[in-house]
Protein backbone atom coordinates (compact mmCIF):
# COMPACT_ATOMS: atom_id res chain seq x y z
CA UNK A 1 0.00 0.00 0.00
CA UNK A 2 1.09 3.40 -0.60
CA UNK A 3 2.70 4.91 2.39
CA UNK A 4 1.49 8.25 4.12
CA UNK A 5 3.86 8.97 6.90
CA UNK A 6 3.42 11.80 9.66
CA UNK A 7 6.64 13.24 10.98
CA UNK A 8 6.50 16.05 13.81
CA UNK A 9 8.62 17.59 16.05
CA UNK A 10 7.89 17.38 19.92
CA UNK A 11 9.29 19.23 22.48
CA UNK A 12 12.28 19.46 20.13
CA UNK A 13 12.45 15.40 19.07
CA UNK A 14 11.09 14.24 15.16
CA UNK A 15 8.45 11.72 16.00
CA UNK A 16 7.43 9.34 13.07
CA UNK A 17 4.23 7.04 12.44
CA UNK A 18 2.38 5.93 9.34
CA UNK A 19 -1.34 5.27 9.73
CA UNK A 20 -4.59 4.03 7.57
CA UNK A 21 -7.99 3.81 7.74
CA UNK A 22 -10.30 6.48 9.91
CA UNK A 23 -12.86 4.65 12.00
CA UNK A 24 -13.25 5.59 15.89
CA UNK A 25 -10.67 3.10 17.52
CA UNK A 26 -7.40 3.49 17.57
CA UNK A 27 -4.34 0.38 16.99
CA UNK A 28 -1.25 1.47 17.33
CA UNK A 29 1.74 -0.98 16.44
CA UNK A 30 4.62 -1.19 18.15
CA UNK A 31 7.84 -2.55 16.40
CA UNK A 32 10.24 -5.02 17.38
CA UNK A 33 14.42 -4.51 17.39
CA UNK A 34 15.44 -5.05 13.54
CA UNK A 35 11.61 -3.06 12.74
CA UNK A 36 10.48 0.00 11.04
CA UNK A 37 7.15 1.36 10.89
CA UNK A 38 7.01 -0.73 7.55
CA UNK A 39 7.31 -4.17 9.48
CA UNK A 40 3.20 -3.81 9.78
CA UNK A 41 2.31 -3.42 6.20
CA UNK A 42 -0.65 -6.54 6.58
CA UNK A 43 -1.73 -5.28 9.66
CA UNK A 44 -2.13 -1.47 7.81
CA UNK A 45 -3.48 -3.00 5.05
CA UNK A 46 -5.83 -5.83 6.98
CA UNK A 47 -7.07 -3.68 10.02
CA UNK A 48 -7.62 -0.30 8.65
CA UNK A 49 -11.08 -1.17 7.45
CA UNK A 50 -12.24 -1.76 11.05
CA UNK A 51 -9.70 0.51 12.60
CA UNK A 52 -7.37 3.78 12.70
CA UNK A 53 -4.05 1.91 12.67
CA UNK A 54 -1.18 4.21 13.10
CA UNK A 55 2.80 1.84 13.07
CA UNK A 56 5.60 3.91 14.94
CA UNK A 57 9.41 4.42 14.26
CA UNK A 58 10.66 3.79 17.76
CA UNK A 59 13.07 6.86 18.70
CA UNK A 60 15.83 6.43 17.00
CA UNK A 61 14.74 4.04 14.49
CA UNK A 62 13.27 4.90 10.63
CA UNK A 63 12.27 8.57 10.76
CA UNK A 64 11.99 9.23 14.37
CA UNK A 65 14.81 10.92 15.75
CA UNK A 66 17.66 9.62 18.76
CA UNK A 67 16.35 10.48 22.14
CA UNK A 68 18.77 12.21 24.13
CA UNK A 69 20.88 10.03 26.18
CA UNK A 70 20.36 6.51 26.78
CA UNK A 71 17.51 4.72 25.45
CA UNK A 72 15.10 3.51 28.58
CA UNK A 73 11.83 1.62 28.71
CA UNK A 74 10.44 4.29 30.91
CA UNK A 75 11.51 6.95 27.91
CA UNK A 76 9.83 4.49 25.36
CA UNK A 77 6.99 4.33 27.20
CA UNK A 78 6.71 8.44 27.46
CA UNK A 79 7.40 8.14 23.92
CA UNK A 80 3.99 5.98 23.40
CA UNK A 81 1.84 8.34 25.30
CA UNK A 82 3.65 10.77 23.06
CA UNK A 83 2.16 9.32 20.18
CA UNK A 84 -1.47 8.61 21.36
CA UNK A 85 -1.45 12.85 22.09
CA UNK A 86 -0.39 13.56 18.46
CA UNK A 87 -2.89 11.30 17.38
CA UNK A 88 -5.48 12.91 19.73
CA UNK A 89 -6.80 9.37 20.90
CA UNK A 90 -7.54 9.29 25.05
CA UNK A 91 -6.79 5.81 24.86
CA UNK A 92 -5.54 3.57 21.92
CA UNK A 93 -5.41 -0.35 22.12
CA UNK A 94 -1.51 -1.22 21.41
CA UNK A 95 0.12 -3.64 19.92
CA UNK A 96 3.43 -4.76 20.22
CA UNK A 97 5.92 -7.22 18.77
CA UNK A 98 8.53 -8.60 20.86
CA UNK A 99 10.84 -5.25 22.03
CA UNK A 100 7.61 -3.37 20.86
CA UNK A 101 5.77 -5.59 23.41
CA UNK A 102 7.96 -4.74 25.84
CA UNK A 103 7.33 -1.48 25.41
CA UNK A 104 3.71 -1.56 25.79
CA UNK A 105 4.06 -3.36 28.84
CA UNK A 106 6.04 -0.47 30.56
CA UNK A 107 3.42 2.19 29.05
CA UNK A 108 0.07 0.36 29.74
CA UNK A 109 1.35 0.20 33.25
CA UNK A 110 2.43 4.03 33.81
CA UNK A 111 -0.45 5.26 31.68
CA UNK A 112 -3.39 2.58 32.46
CA UNK A 113 -6.01 5.48 31.21
CA UNK A 114 -4.69 5.67 28.03
CA UNK A 115 -4.21 1.89 27.23
CA UNK A 116 -7.53 0.71 25.93
CA UNK A 117 -6.18 -2.82 25.43
CA UNK A 118 -3.24 -5.24 25.02
CA UNK A 119 -2.12 -7.73 22.29
CA UNK A 120 1.35 -8.74 23.09
CA UNK A 121 3.21 -10.70 20.17
CA UNK A 122 6.56 -12.97 21.01
CA UNK A 123 6.62 -11.33 24.57
CA UNK A 124 9.11 -11.21 27.48
CA UNK A 125 8.56 -10.63 31.08
CA UNK A 126 12.47 -9.83 31.32
CA UNK A 127 15.63 -10.41 29.45
CA UNK A 128 17.07 -13.82 29.56
CA UNK A 129 14.60 -15.65 31.34
CA UNK A 130 16.22 -18.77 30.20
CA UNK A 131 19.88 -17.85 31.13
CA UNK A 132 20.72 -16.03 28.67
CA UNK A 133 23.45 -13.96 29.65
CA UNK A 134 22.88 -10.36 28.46
CA UNK A 135 26.54 -9.62 28.32
CA UNK A 136 27.09 -12.39 25.84
CA UNK A 137 24.25 -11.67 24.30
CA UNK A 138 24.56 -8.05 23.49
CA UNK A 139 28.54 -8.70 22.78
CA UNK A 140 27.67 -11.13 19.72
CA UNK A 141 24.56 -8.51 18.87
CA UNK A 142 27.15 -5.48 18.94
CA UNK A 143 30.07 -7.35 17.04
CA UNK A 144 28.68 -6.72 13.33
CA UNK A 145 27.83 -3.13 13.89
CA UNK A 146 31.44 -2.95 15.84
CA UNK A 147 33.09 -4.45 12.45
CA UNK A 148 31.86 -1.29 10.64
CA UNK A 149 28.51 -3.09 9.08
CA UNK A 150 25.37 -1.45 9.13
CA UNK A 151 21.53 -3.38 10.07
CA UNK A 152 20.58 -4.02 6.42
CA UNK A 153 24.39 -5.64 6.06
CA UNK A 154 22.87 -8.84 8.43
CA UNK A 155 19.34 -8.65 7.85
CA UNK A 156 18.89 -11.40 6.25
CA UNK A 157 20.62 -13.39 8.21
CA UNK A 158 18.96 -12.12 11.57
CA UNK A 159 15.59 -12.37 9.83
CA UNK A 160 15.82 -16.18 8.68
CA UNK A 161 17.38 -16.92 12.19
CA UNK A 162 14.17 -15.79 13.99
CA UNK A 163 11.35 -16.69 11.62
CA UNK A 164 9.65 -19.70 11.33
CA UNK A 165 9.88 -22.06 8.74
CA UNK A 166 6.27 -21.39 6.71
CA UNK A 167 7.49 -17.51 6.20
CA UNK A 168 6.65 -16.70 2.70
CA UNK A 169 9.47 -14.88 0.46
CA UNK A 170 7.37 -11.96 -0.05
CA UNK A 171 7.07 -11.76 4.06
CA UNK A 172 10.36 -11.74 4.51
CA UNK A 173 11.49 -9.45 1.15
CA UNK A 174 8.90 -6.81 3.21
CA UNK A 175 10.74 -7.42 6.77
CA UNK A 176 13.83 -6.87 5.07
CA UNK A 177 12.58 -3.38 4.06
CA UNK A 178 11.55 -2.39 7.13
CA UNK A 179 14.92 -3.50 8.79
CA UNK A 180 16.51 -1.22 5.87
CA UNK A 181 15.06 1.90 8.15
CA UNK A 182 17.06 1.10 11.02
CA UNK A 183 20.50 2.47 11.76
CA UNK A 184 23.74 1.58 13.72
CA UNK A 185 23.11 4.13 16.06
CA UNK A 186 19.55 3.49 16.57
CA UNK A 187 20.00 -0.42 17.03
CA UNK A 188 23.18 0.21 19.27
CA UNK A 189 20.81 1.70 21.40
CA UNK A 190 18.07 -0.46 21.23
CA UNK A 191 20.26 -3.52 22.08
CA UNK A 192 21.52 -1.58 25.18
CA UNK A 193 18.30 -0.83 25.92
CA UNK A 194 16.58 -4.27 25.69
CA UNK A 195 19.34 -6.50 27.92
CA UNK A 196 17.69 -3.98 31.04
CA UNK A 197 14.23 -5.22 30.42
CA UNK A 198 12.55 -6.73 33.70
CA UNK A 199 8.56 -5.82 33.84
CA UNK A 200 7.66 -8.76 36.33
CA UNK A 201 6.78 -6.31 39.37
CA UNK A 202 4.64 -4.37 36.99
CA UNK A 203 2.86 -7.15 35.28
CA UNK A 204 0.08 -7.21 38.24
CA UNK A 205 -0.40 -3.40 37.92
CA UNK A 206 -1.44 -3.75 34.21
CA UNK A 207 -5.30 -3.14 34.05
CA UNK A 208 -5.71 -3.72 29.95
CA UNK A 209 -7.45 -6.64 28.67
CA UNK A 210 -4.51 -8.31 27.21
CA UNK A 211 -4.02 -10.92 24.85
CA UNK A 212 -0.34 -12.89 24.75
CA UNK A 213 0.74 -14.58 21.36
CA UNK A 214 3.24 -16.49 20.34
CA UNK A 215 4.72 -19.06 17.78
CA UNK A 216 5.35 -22.80 18.53
CA UNK A 217 8.48 -22.46 17.22
CA UNK A 218 9.60 -19.59 18.54
CA UNK A 219 13.62 -19.53 20.32
CA UNK A 220 13.43 -16.23 20.72
CA UNK A 221 10.70 -15.36 23.23
CA UNK A 222 9.25 -19.16 23.52
CA UNK A 223 5.75 -19.93 24.70
CA UNK A 224 6.73 -20.05 27.98
CA UNK A 225 7.68 -16.36 28.11
CA UNK A 226 4.43 -15.63 26.71
CA UNK A 227 2.72 -17.85 29.97
CA UNK A 228 4.54 -16.01 32.59
CA UNK A 229 3.69 -12.57 30.75
CA UNK A 230 -0.22 -13.82 30.85
CA UNK A 231 -0.17 -15.70 34.03
CA UNK A 232 1.15 -12.00 36.00
CA UNK A 233 -1.54 -10.06 33.78
CA UNK A 234 -4.90 -10.19 35.37
CA UNK A 235 -6.90 -11.50 33.08
CA UNK A 236 -4.66 -11.82 30.42
CA UNK A 237 -5.21 -14.88 27.86
CA UNK A 238 -2.43 -16.83 25.83
CA UNK A 239 -2.56 -18.24 22.35
CA UNK A 240 0.18 -20.29 21.01
CA UNK A 241 -0.25 -19.99 17.40
CA UNK A 242 1.62 -23.75 16.09
CA UNK A 243 4.28 -23.83 13.17
CA UNK A 244 4.87 -20.00 13.36
CA UNK A 245 8.09 -18.30 14.64
CA UNK A 246 8.98 -14.95 16.19
CA UNK A 247 7.51 -12.78 13.10
CA UNK A 248 4.14 -13.54 14.01
CA UNK A 249 2.77 -10.02 12.11
CA UNK A 250 4.52 -11.48 8.71
CA UNK A 251 4.42 -15.14 9.61
CA UNK A 252 0.88 -15.23 9.51
CA UNK A 253 -0.54 -11.67 9.06
CA UNK A 254 -4.24 -13.38 8.42
CA UNK A 255 -5.03 -15.22 11.79
CA UNK A 256 -3.17 -12.38 13.35
CA UNK A 257 -5.07 -9.55 12.11
CA UNK A 258 -7.79 -11.57 13.25
CA UNK A 259 -6.85 -12.20 16.53
CA UNK A 260 -6.17 -8.28 17.05
CA UNK A 261 -9.59 -7.36 15.73
CA UNK A 262 -11.42 -9.88 17.95
CA UNK A 263 -9.60 -9.02 20.87
CA UNK A 264 -9.95 -5.34 20.48
CA UNK A 265 -13.86 -5.32 19.52
CA UNK A 266 -14.23 -7.74 22.86
CA UNK A 267 -12.47 -4.96 24.92
CA UNK A 268 -14.26 -2.59 26.18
Amino acid sequence: MTEVITVIERRGRRLAWREAGSAPKTAVLLHGLGGSRLAWEPQLAGLSDQFRVAAWDMPGYGRSAVADGPMTFHGLAASVIDLLDELEVERAHVVGLSFGSMIAQYAAAACPKRVASLVLLSTSPRFGLDGTSPEEWRASRMAPLDAGLEPIDIADGVLRAVAGPNISADALAEQRVAMAEVSGDGLRRAIDCIVTHDSRALLPSITAPTLCLVGSLDDETPPAYGAYVAAGIPGARLEVIEGAGHLLPAEVPDLVNRLISAHIEASR
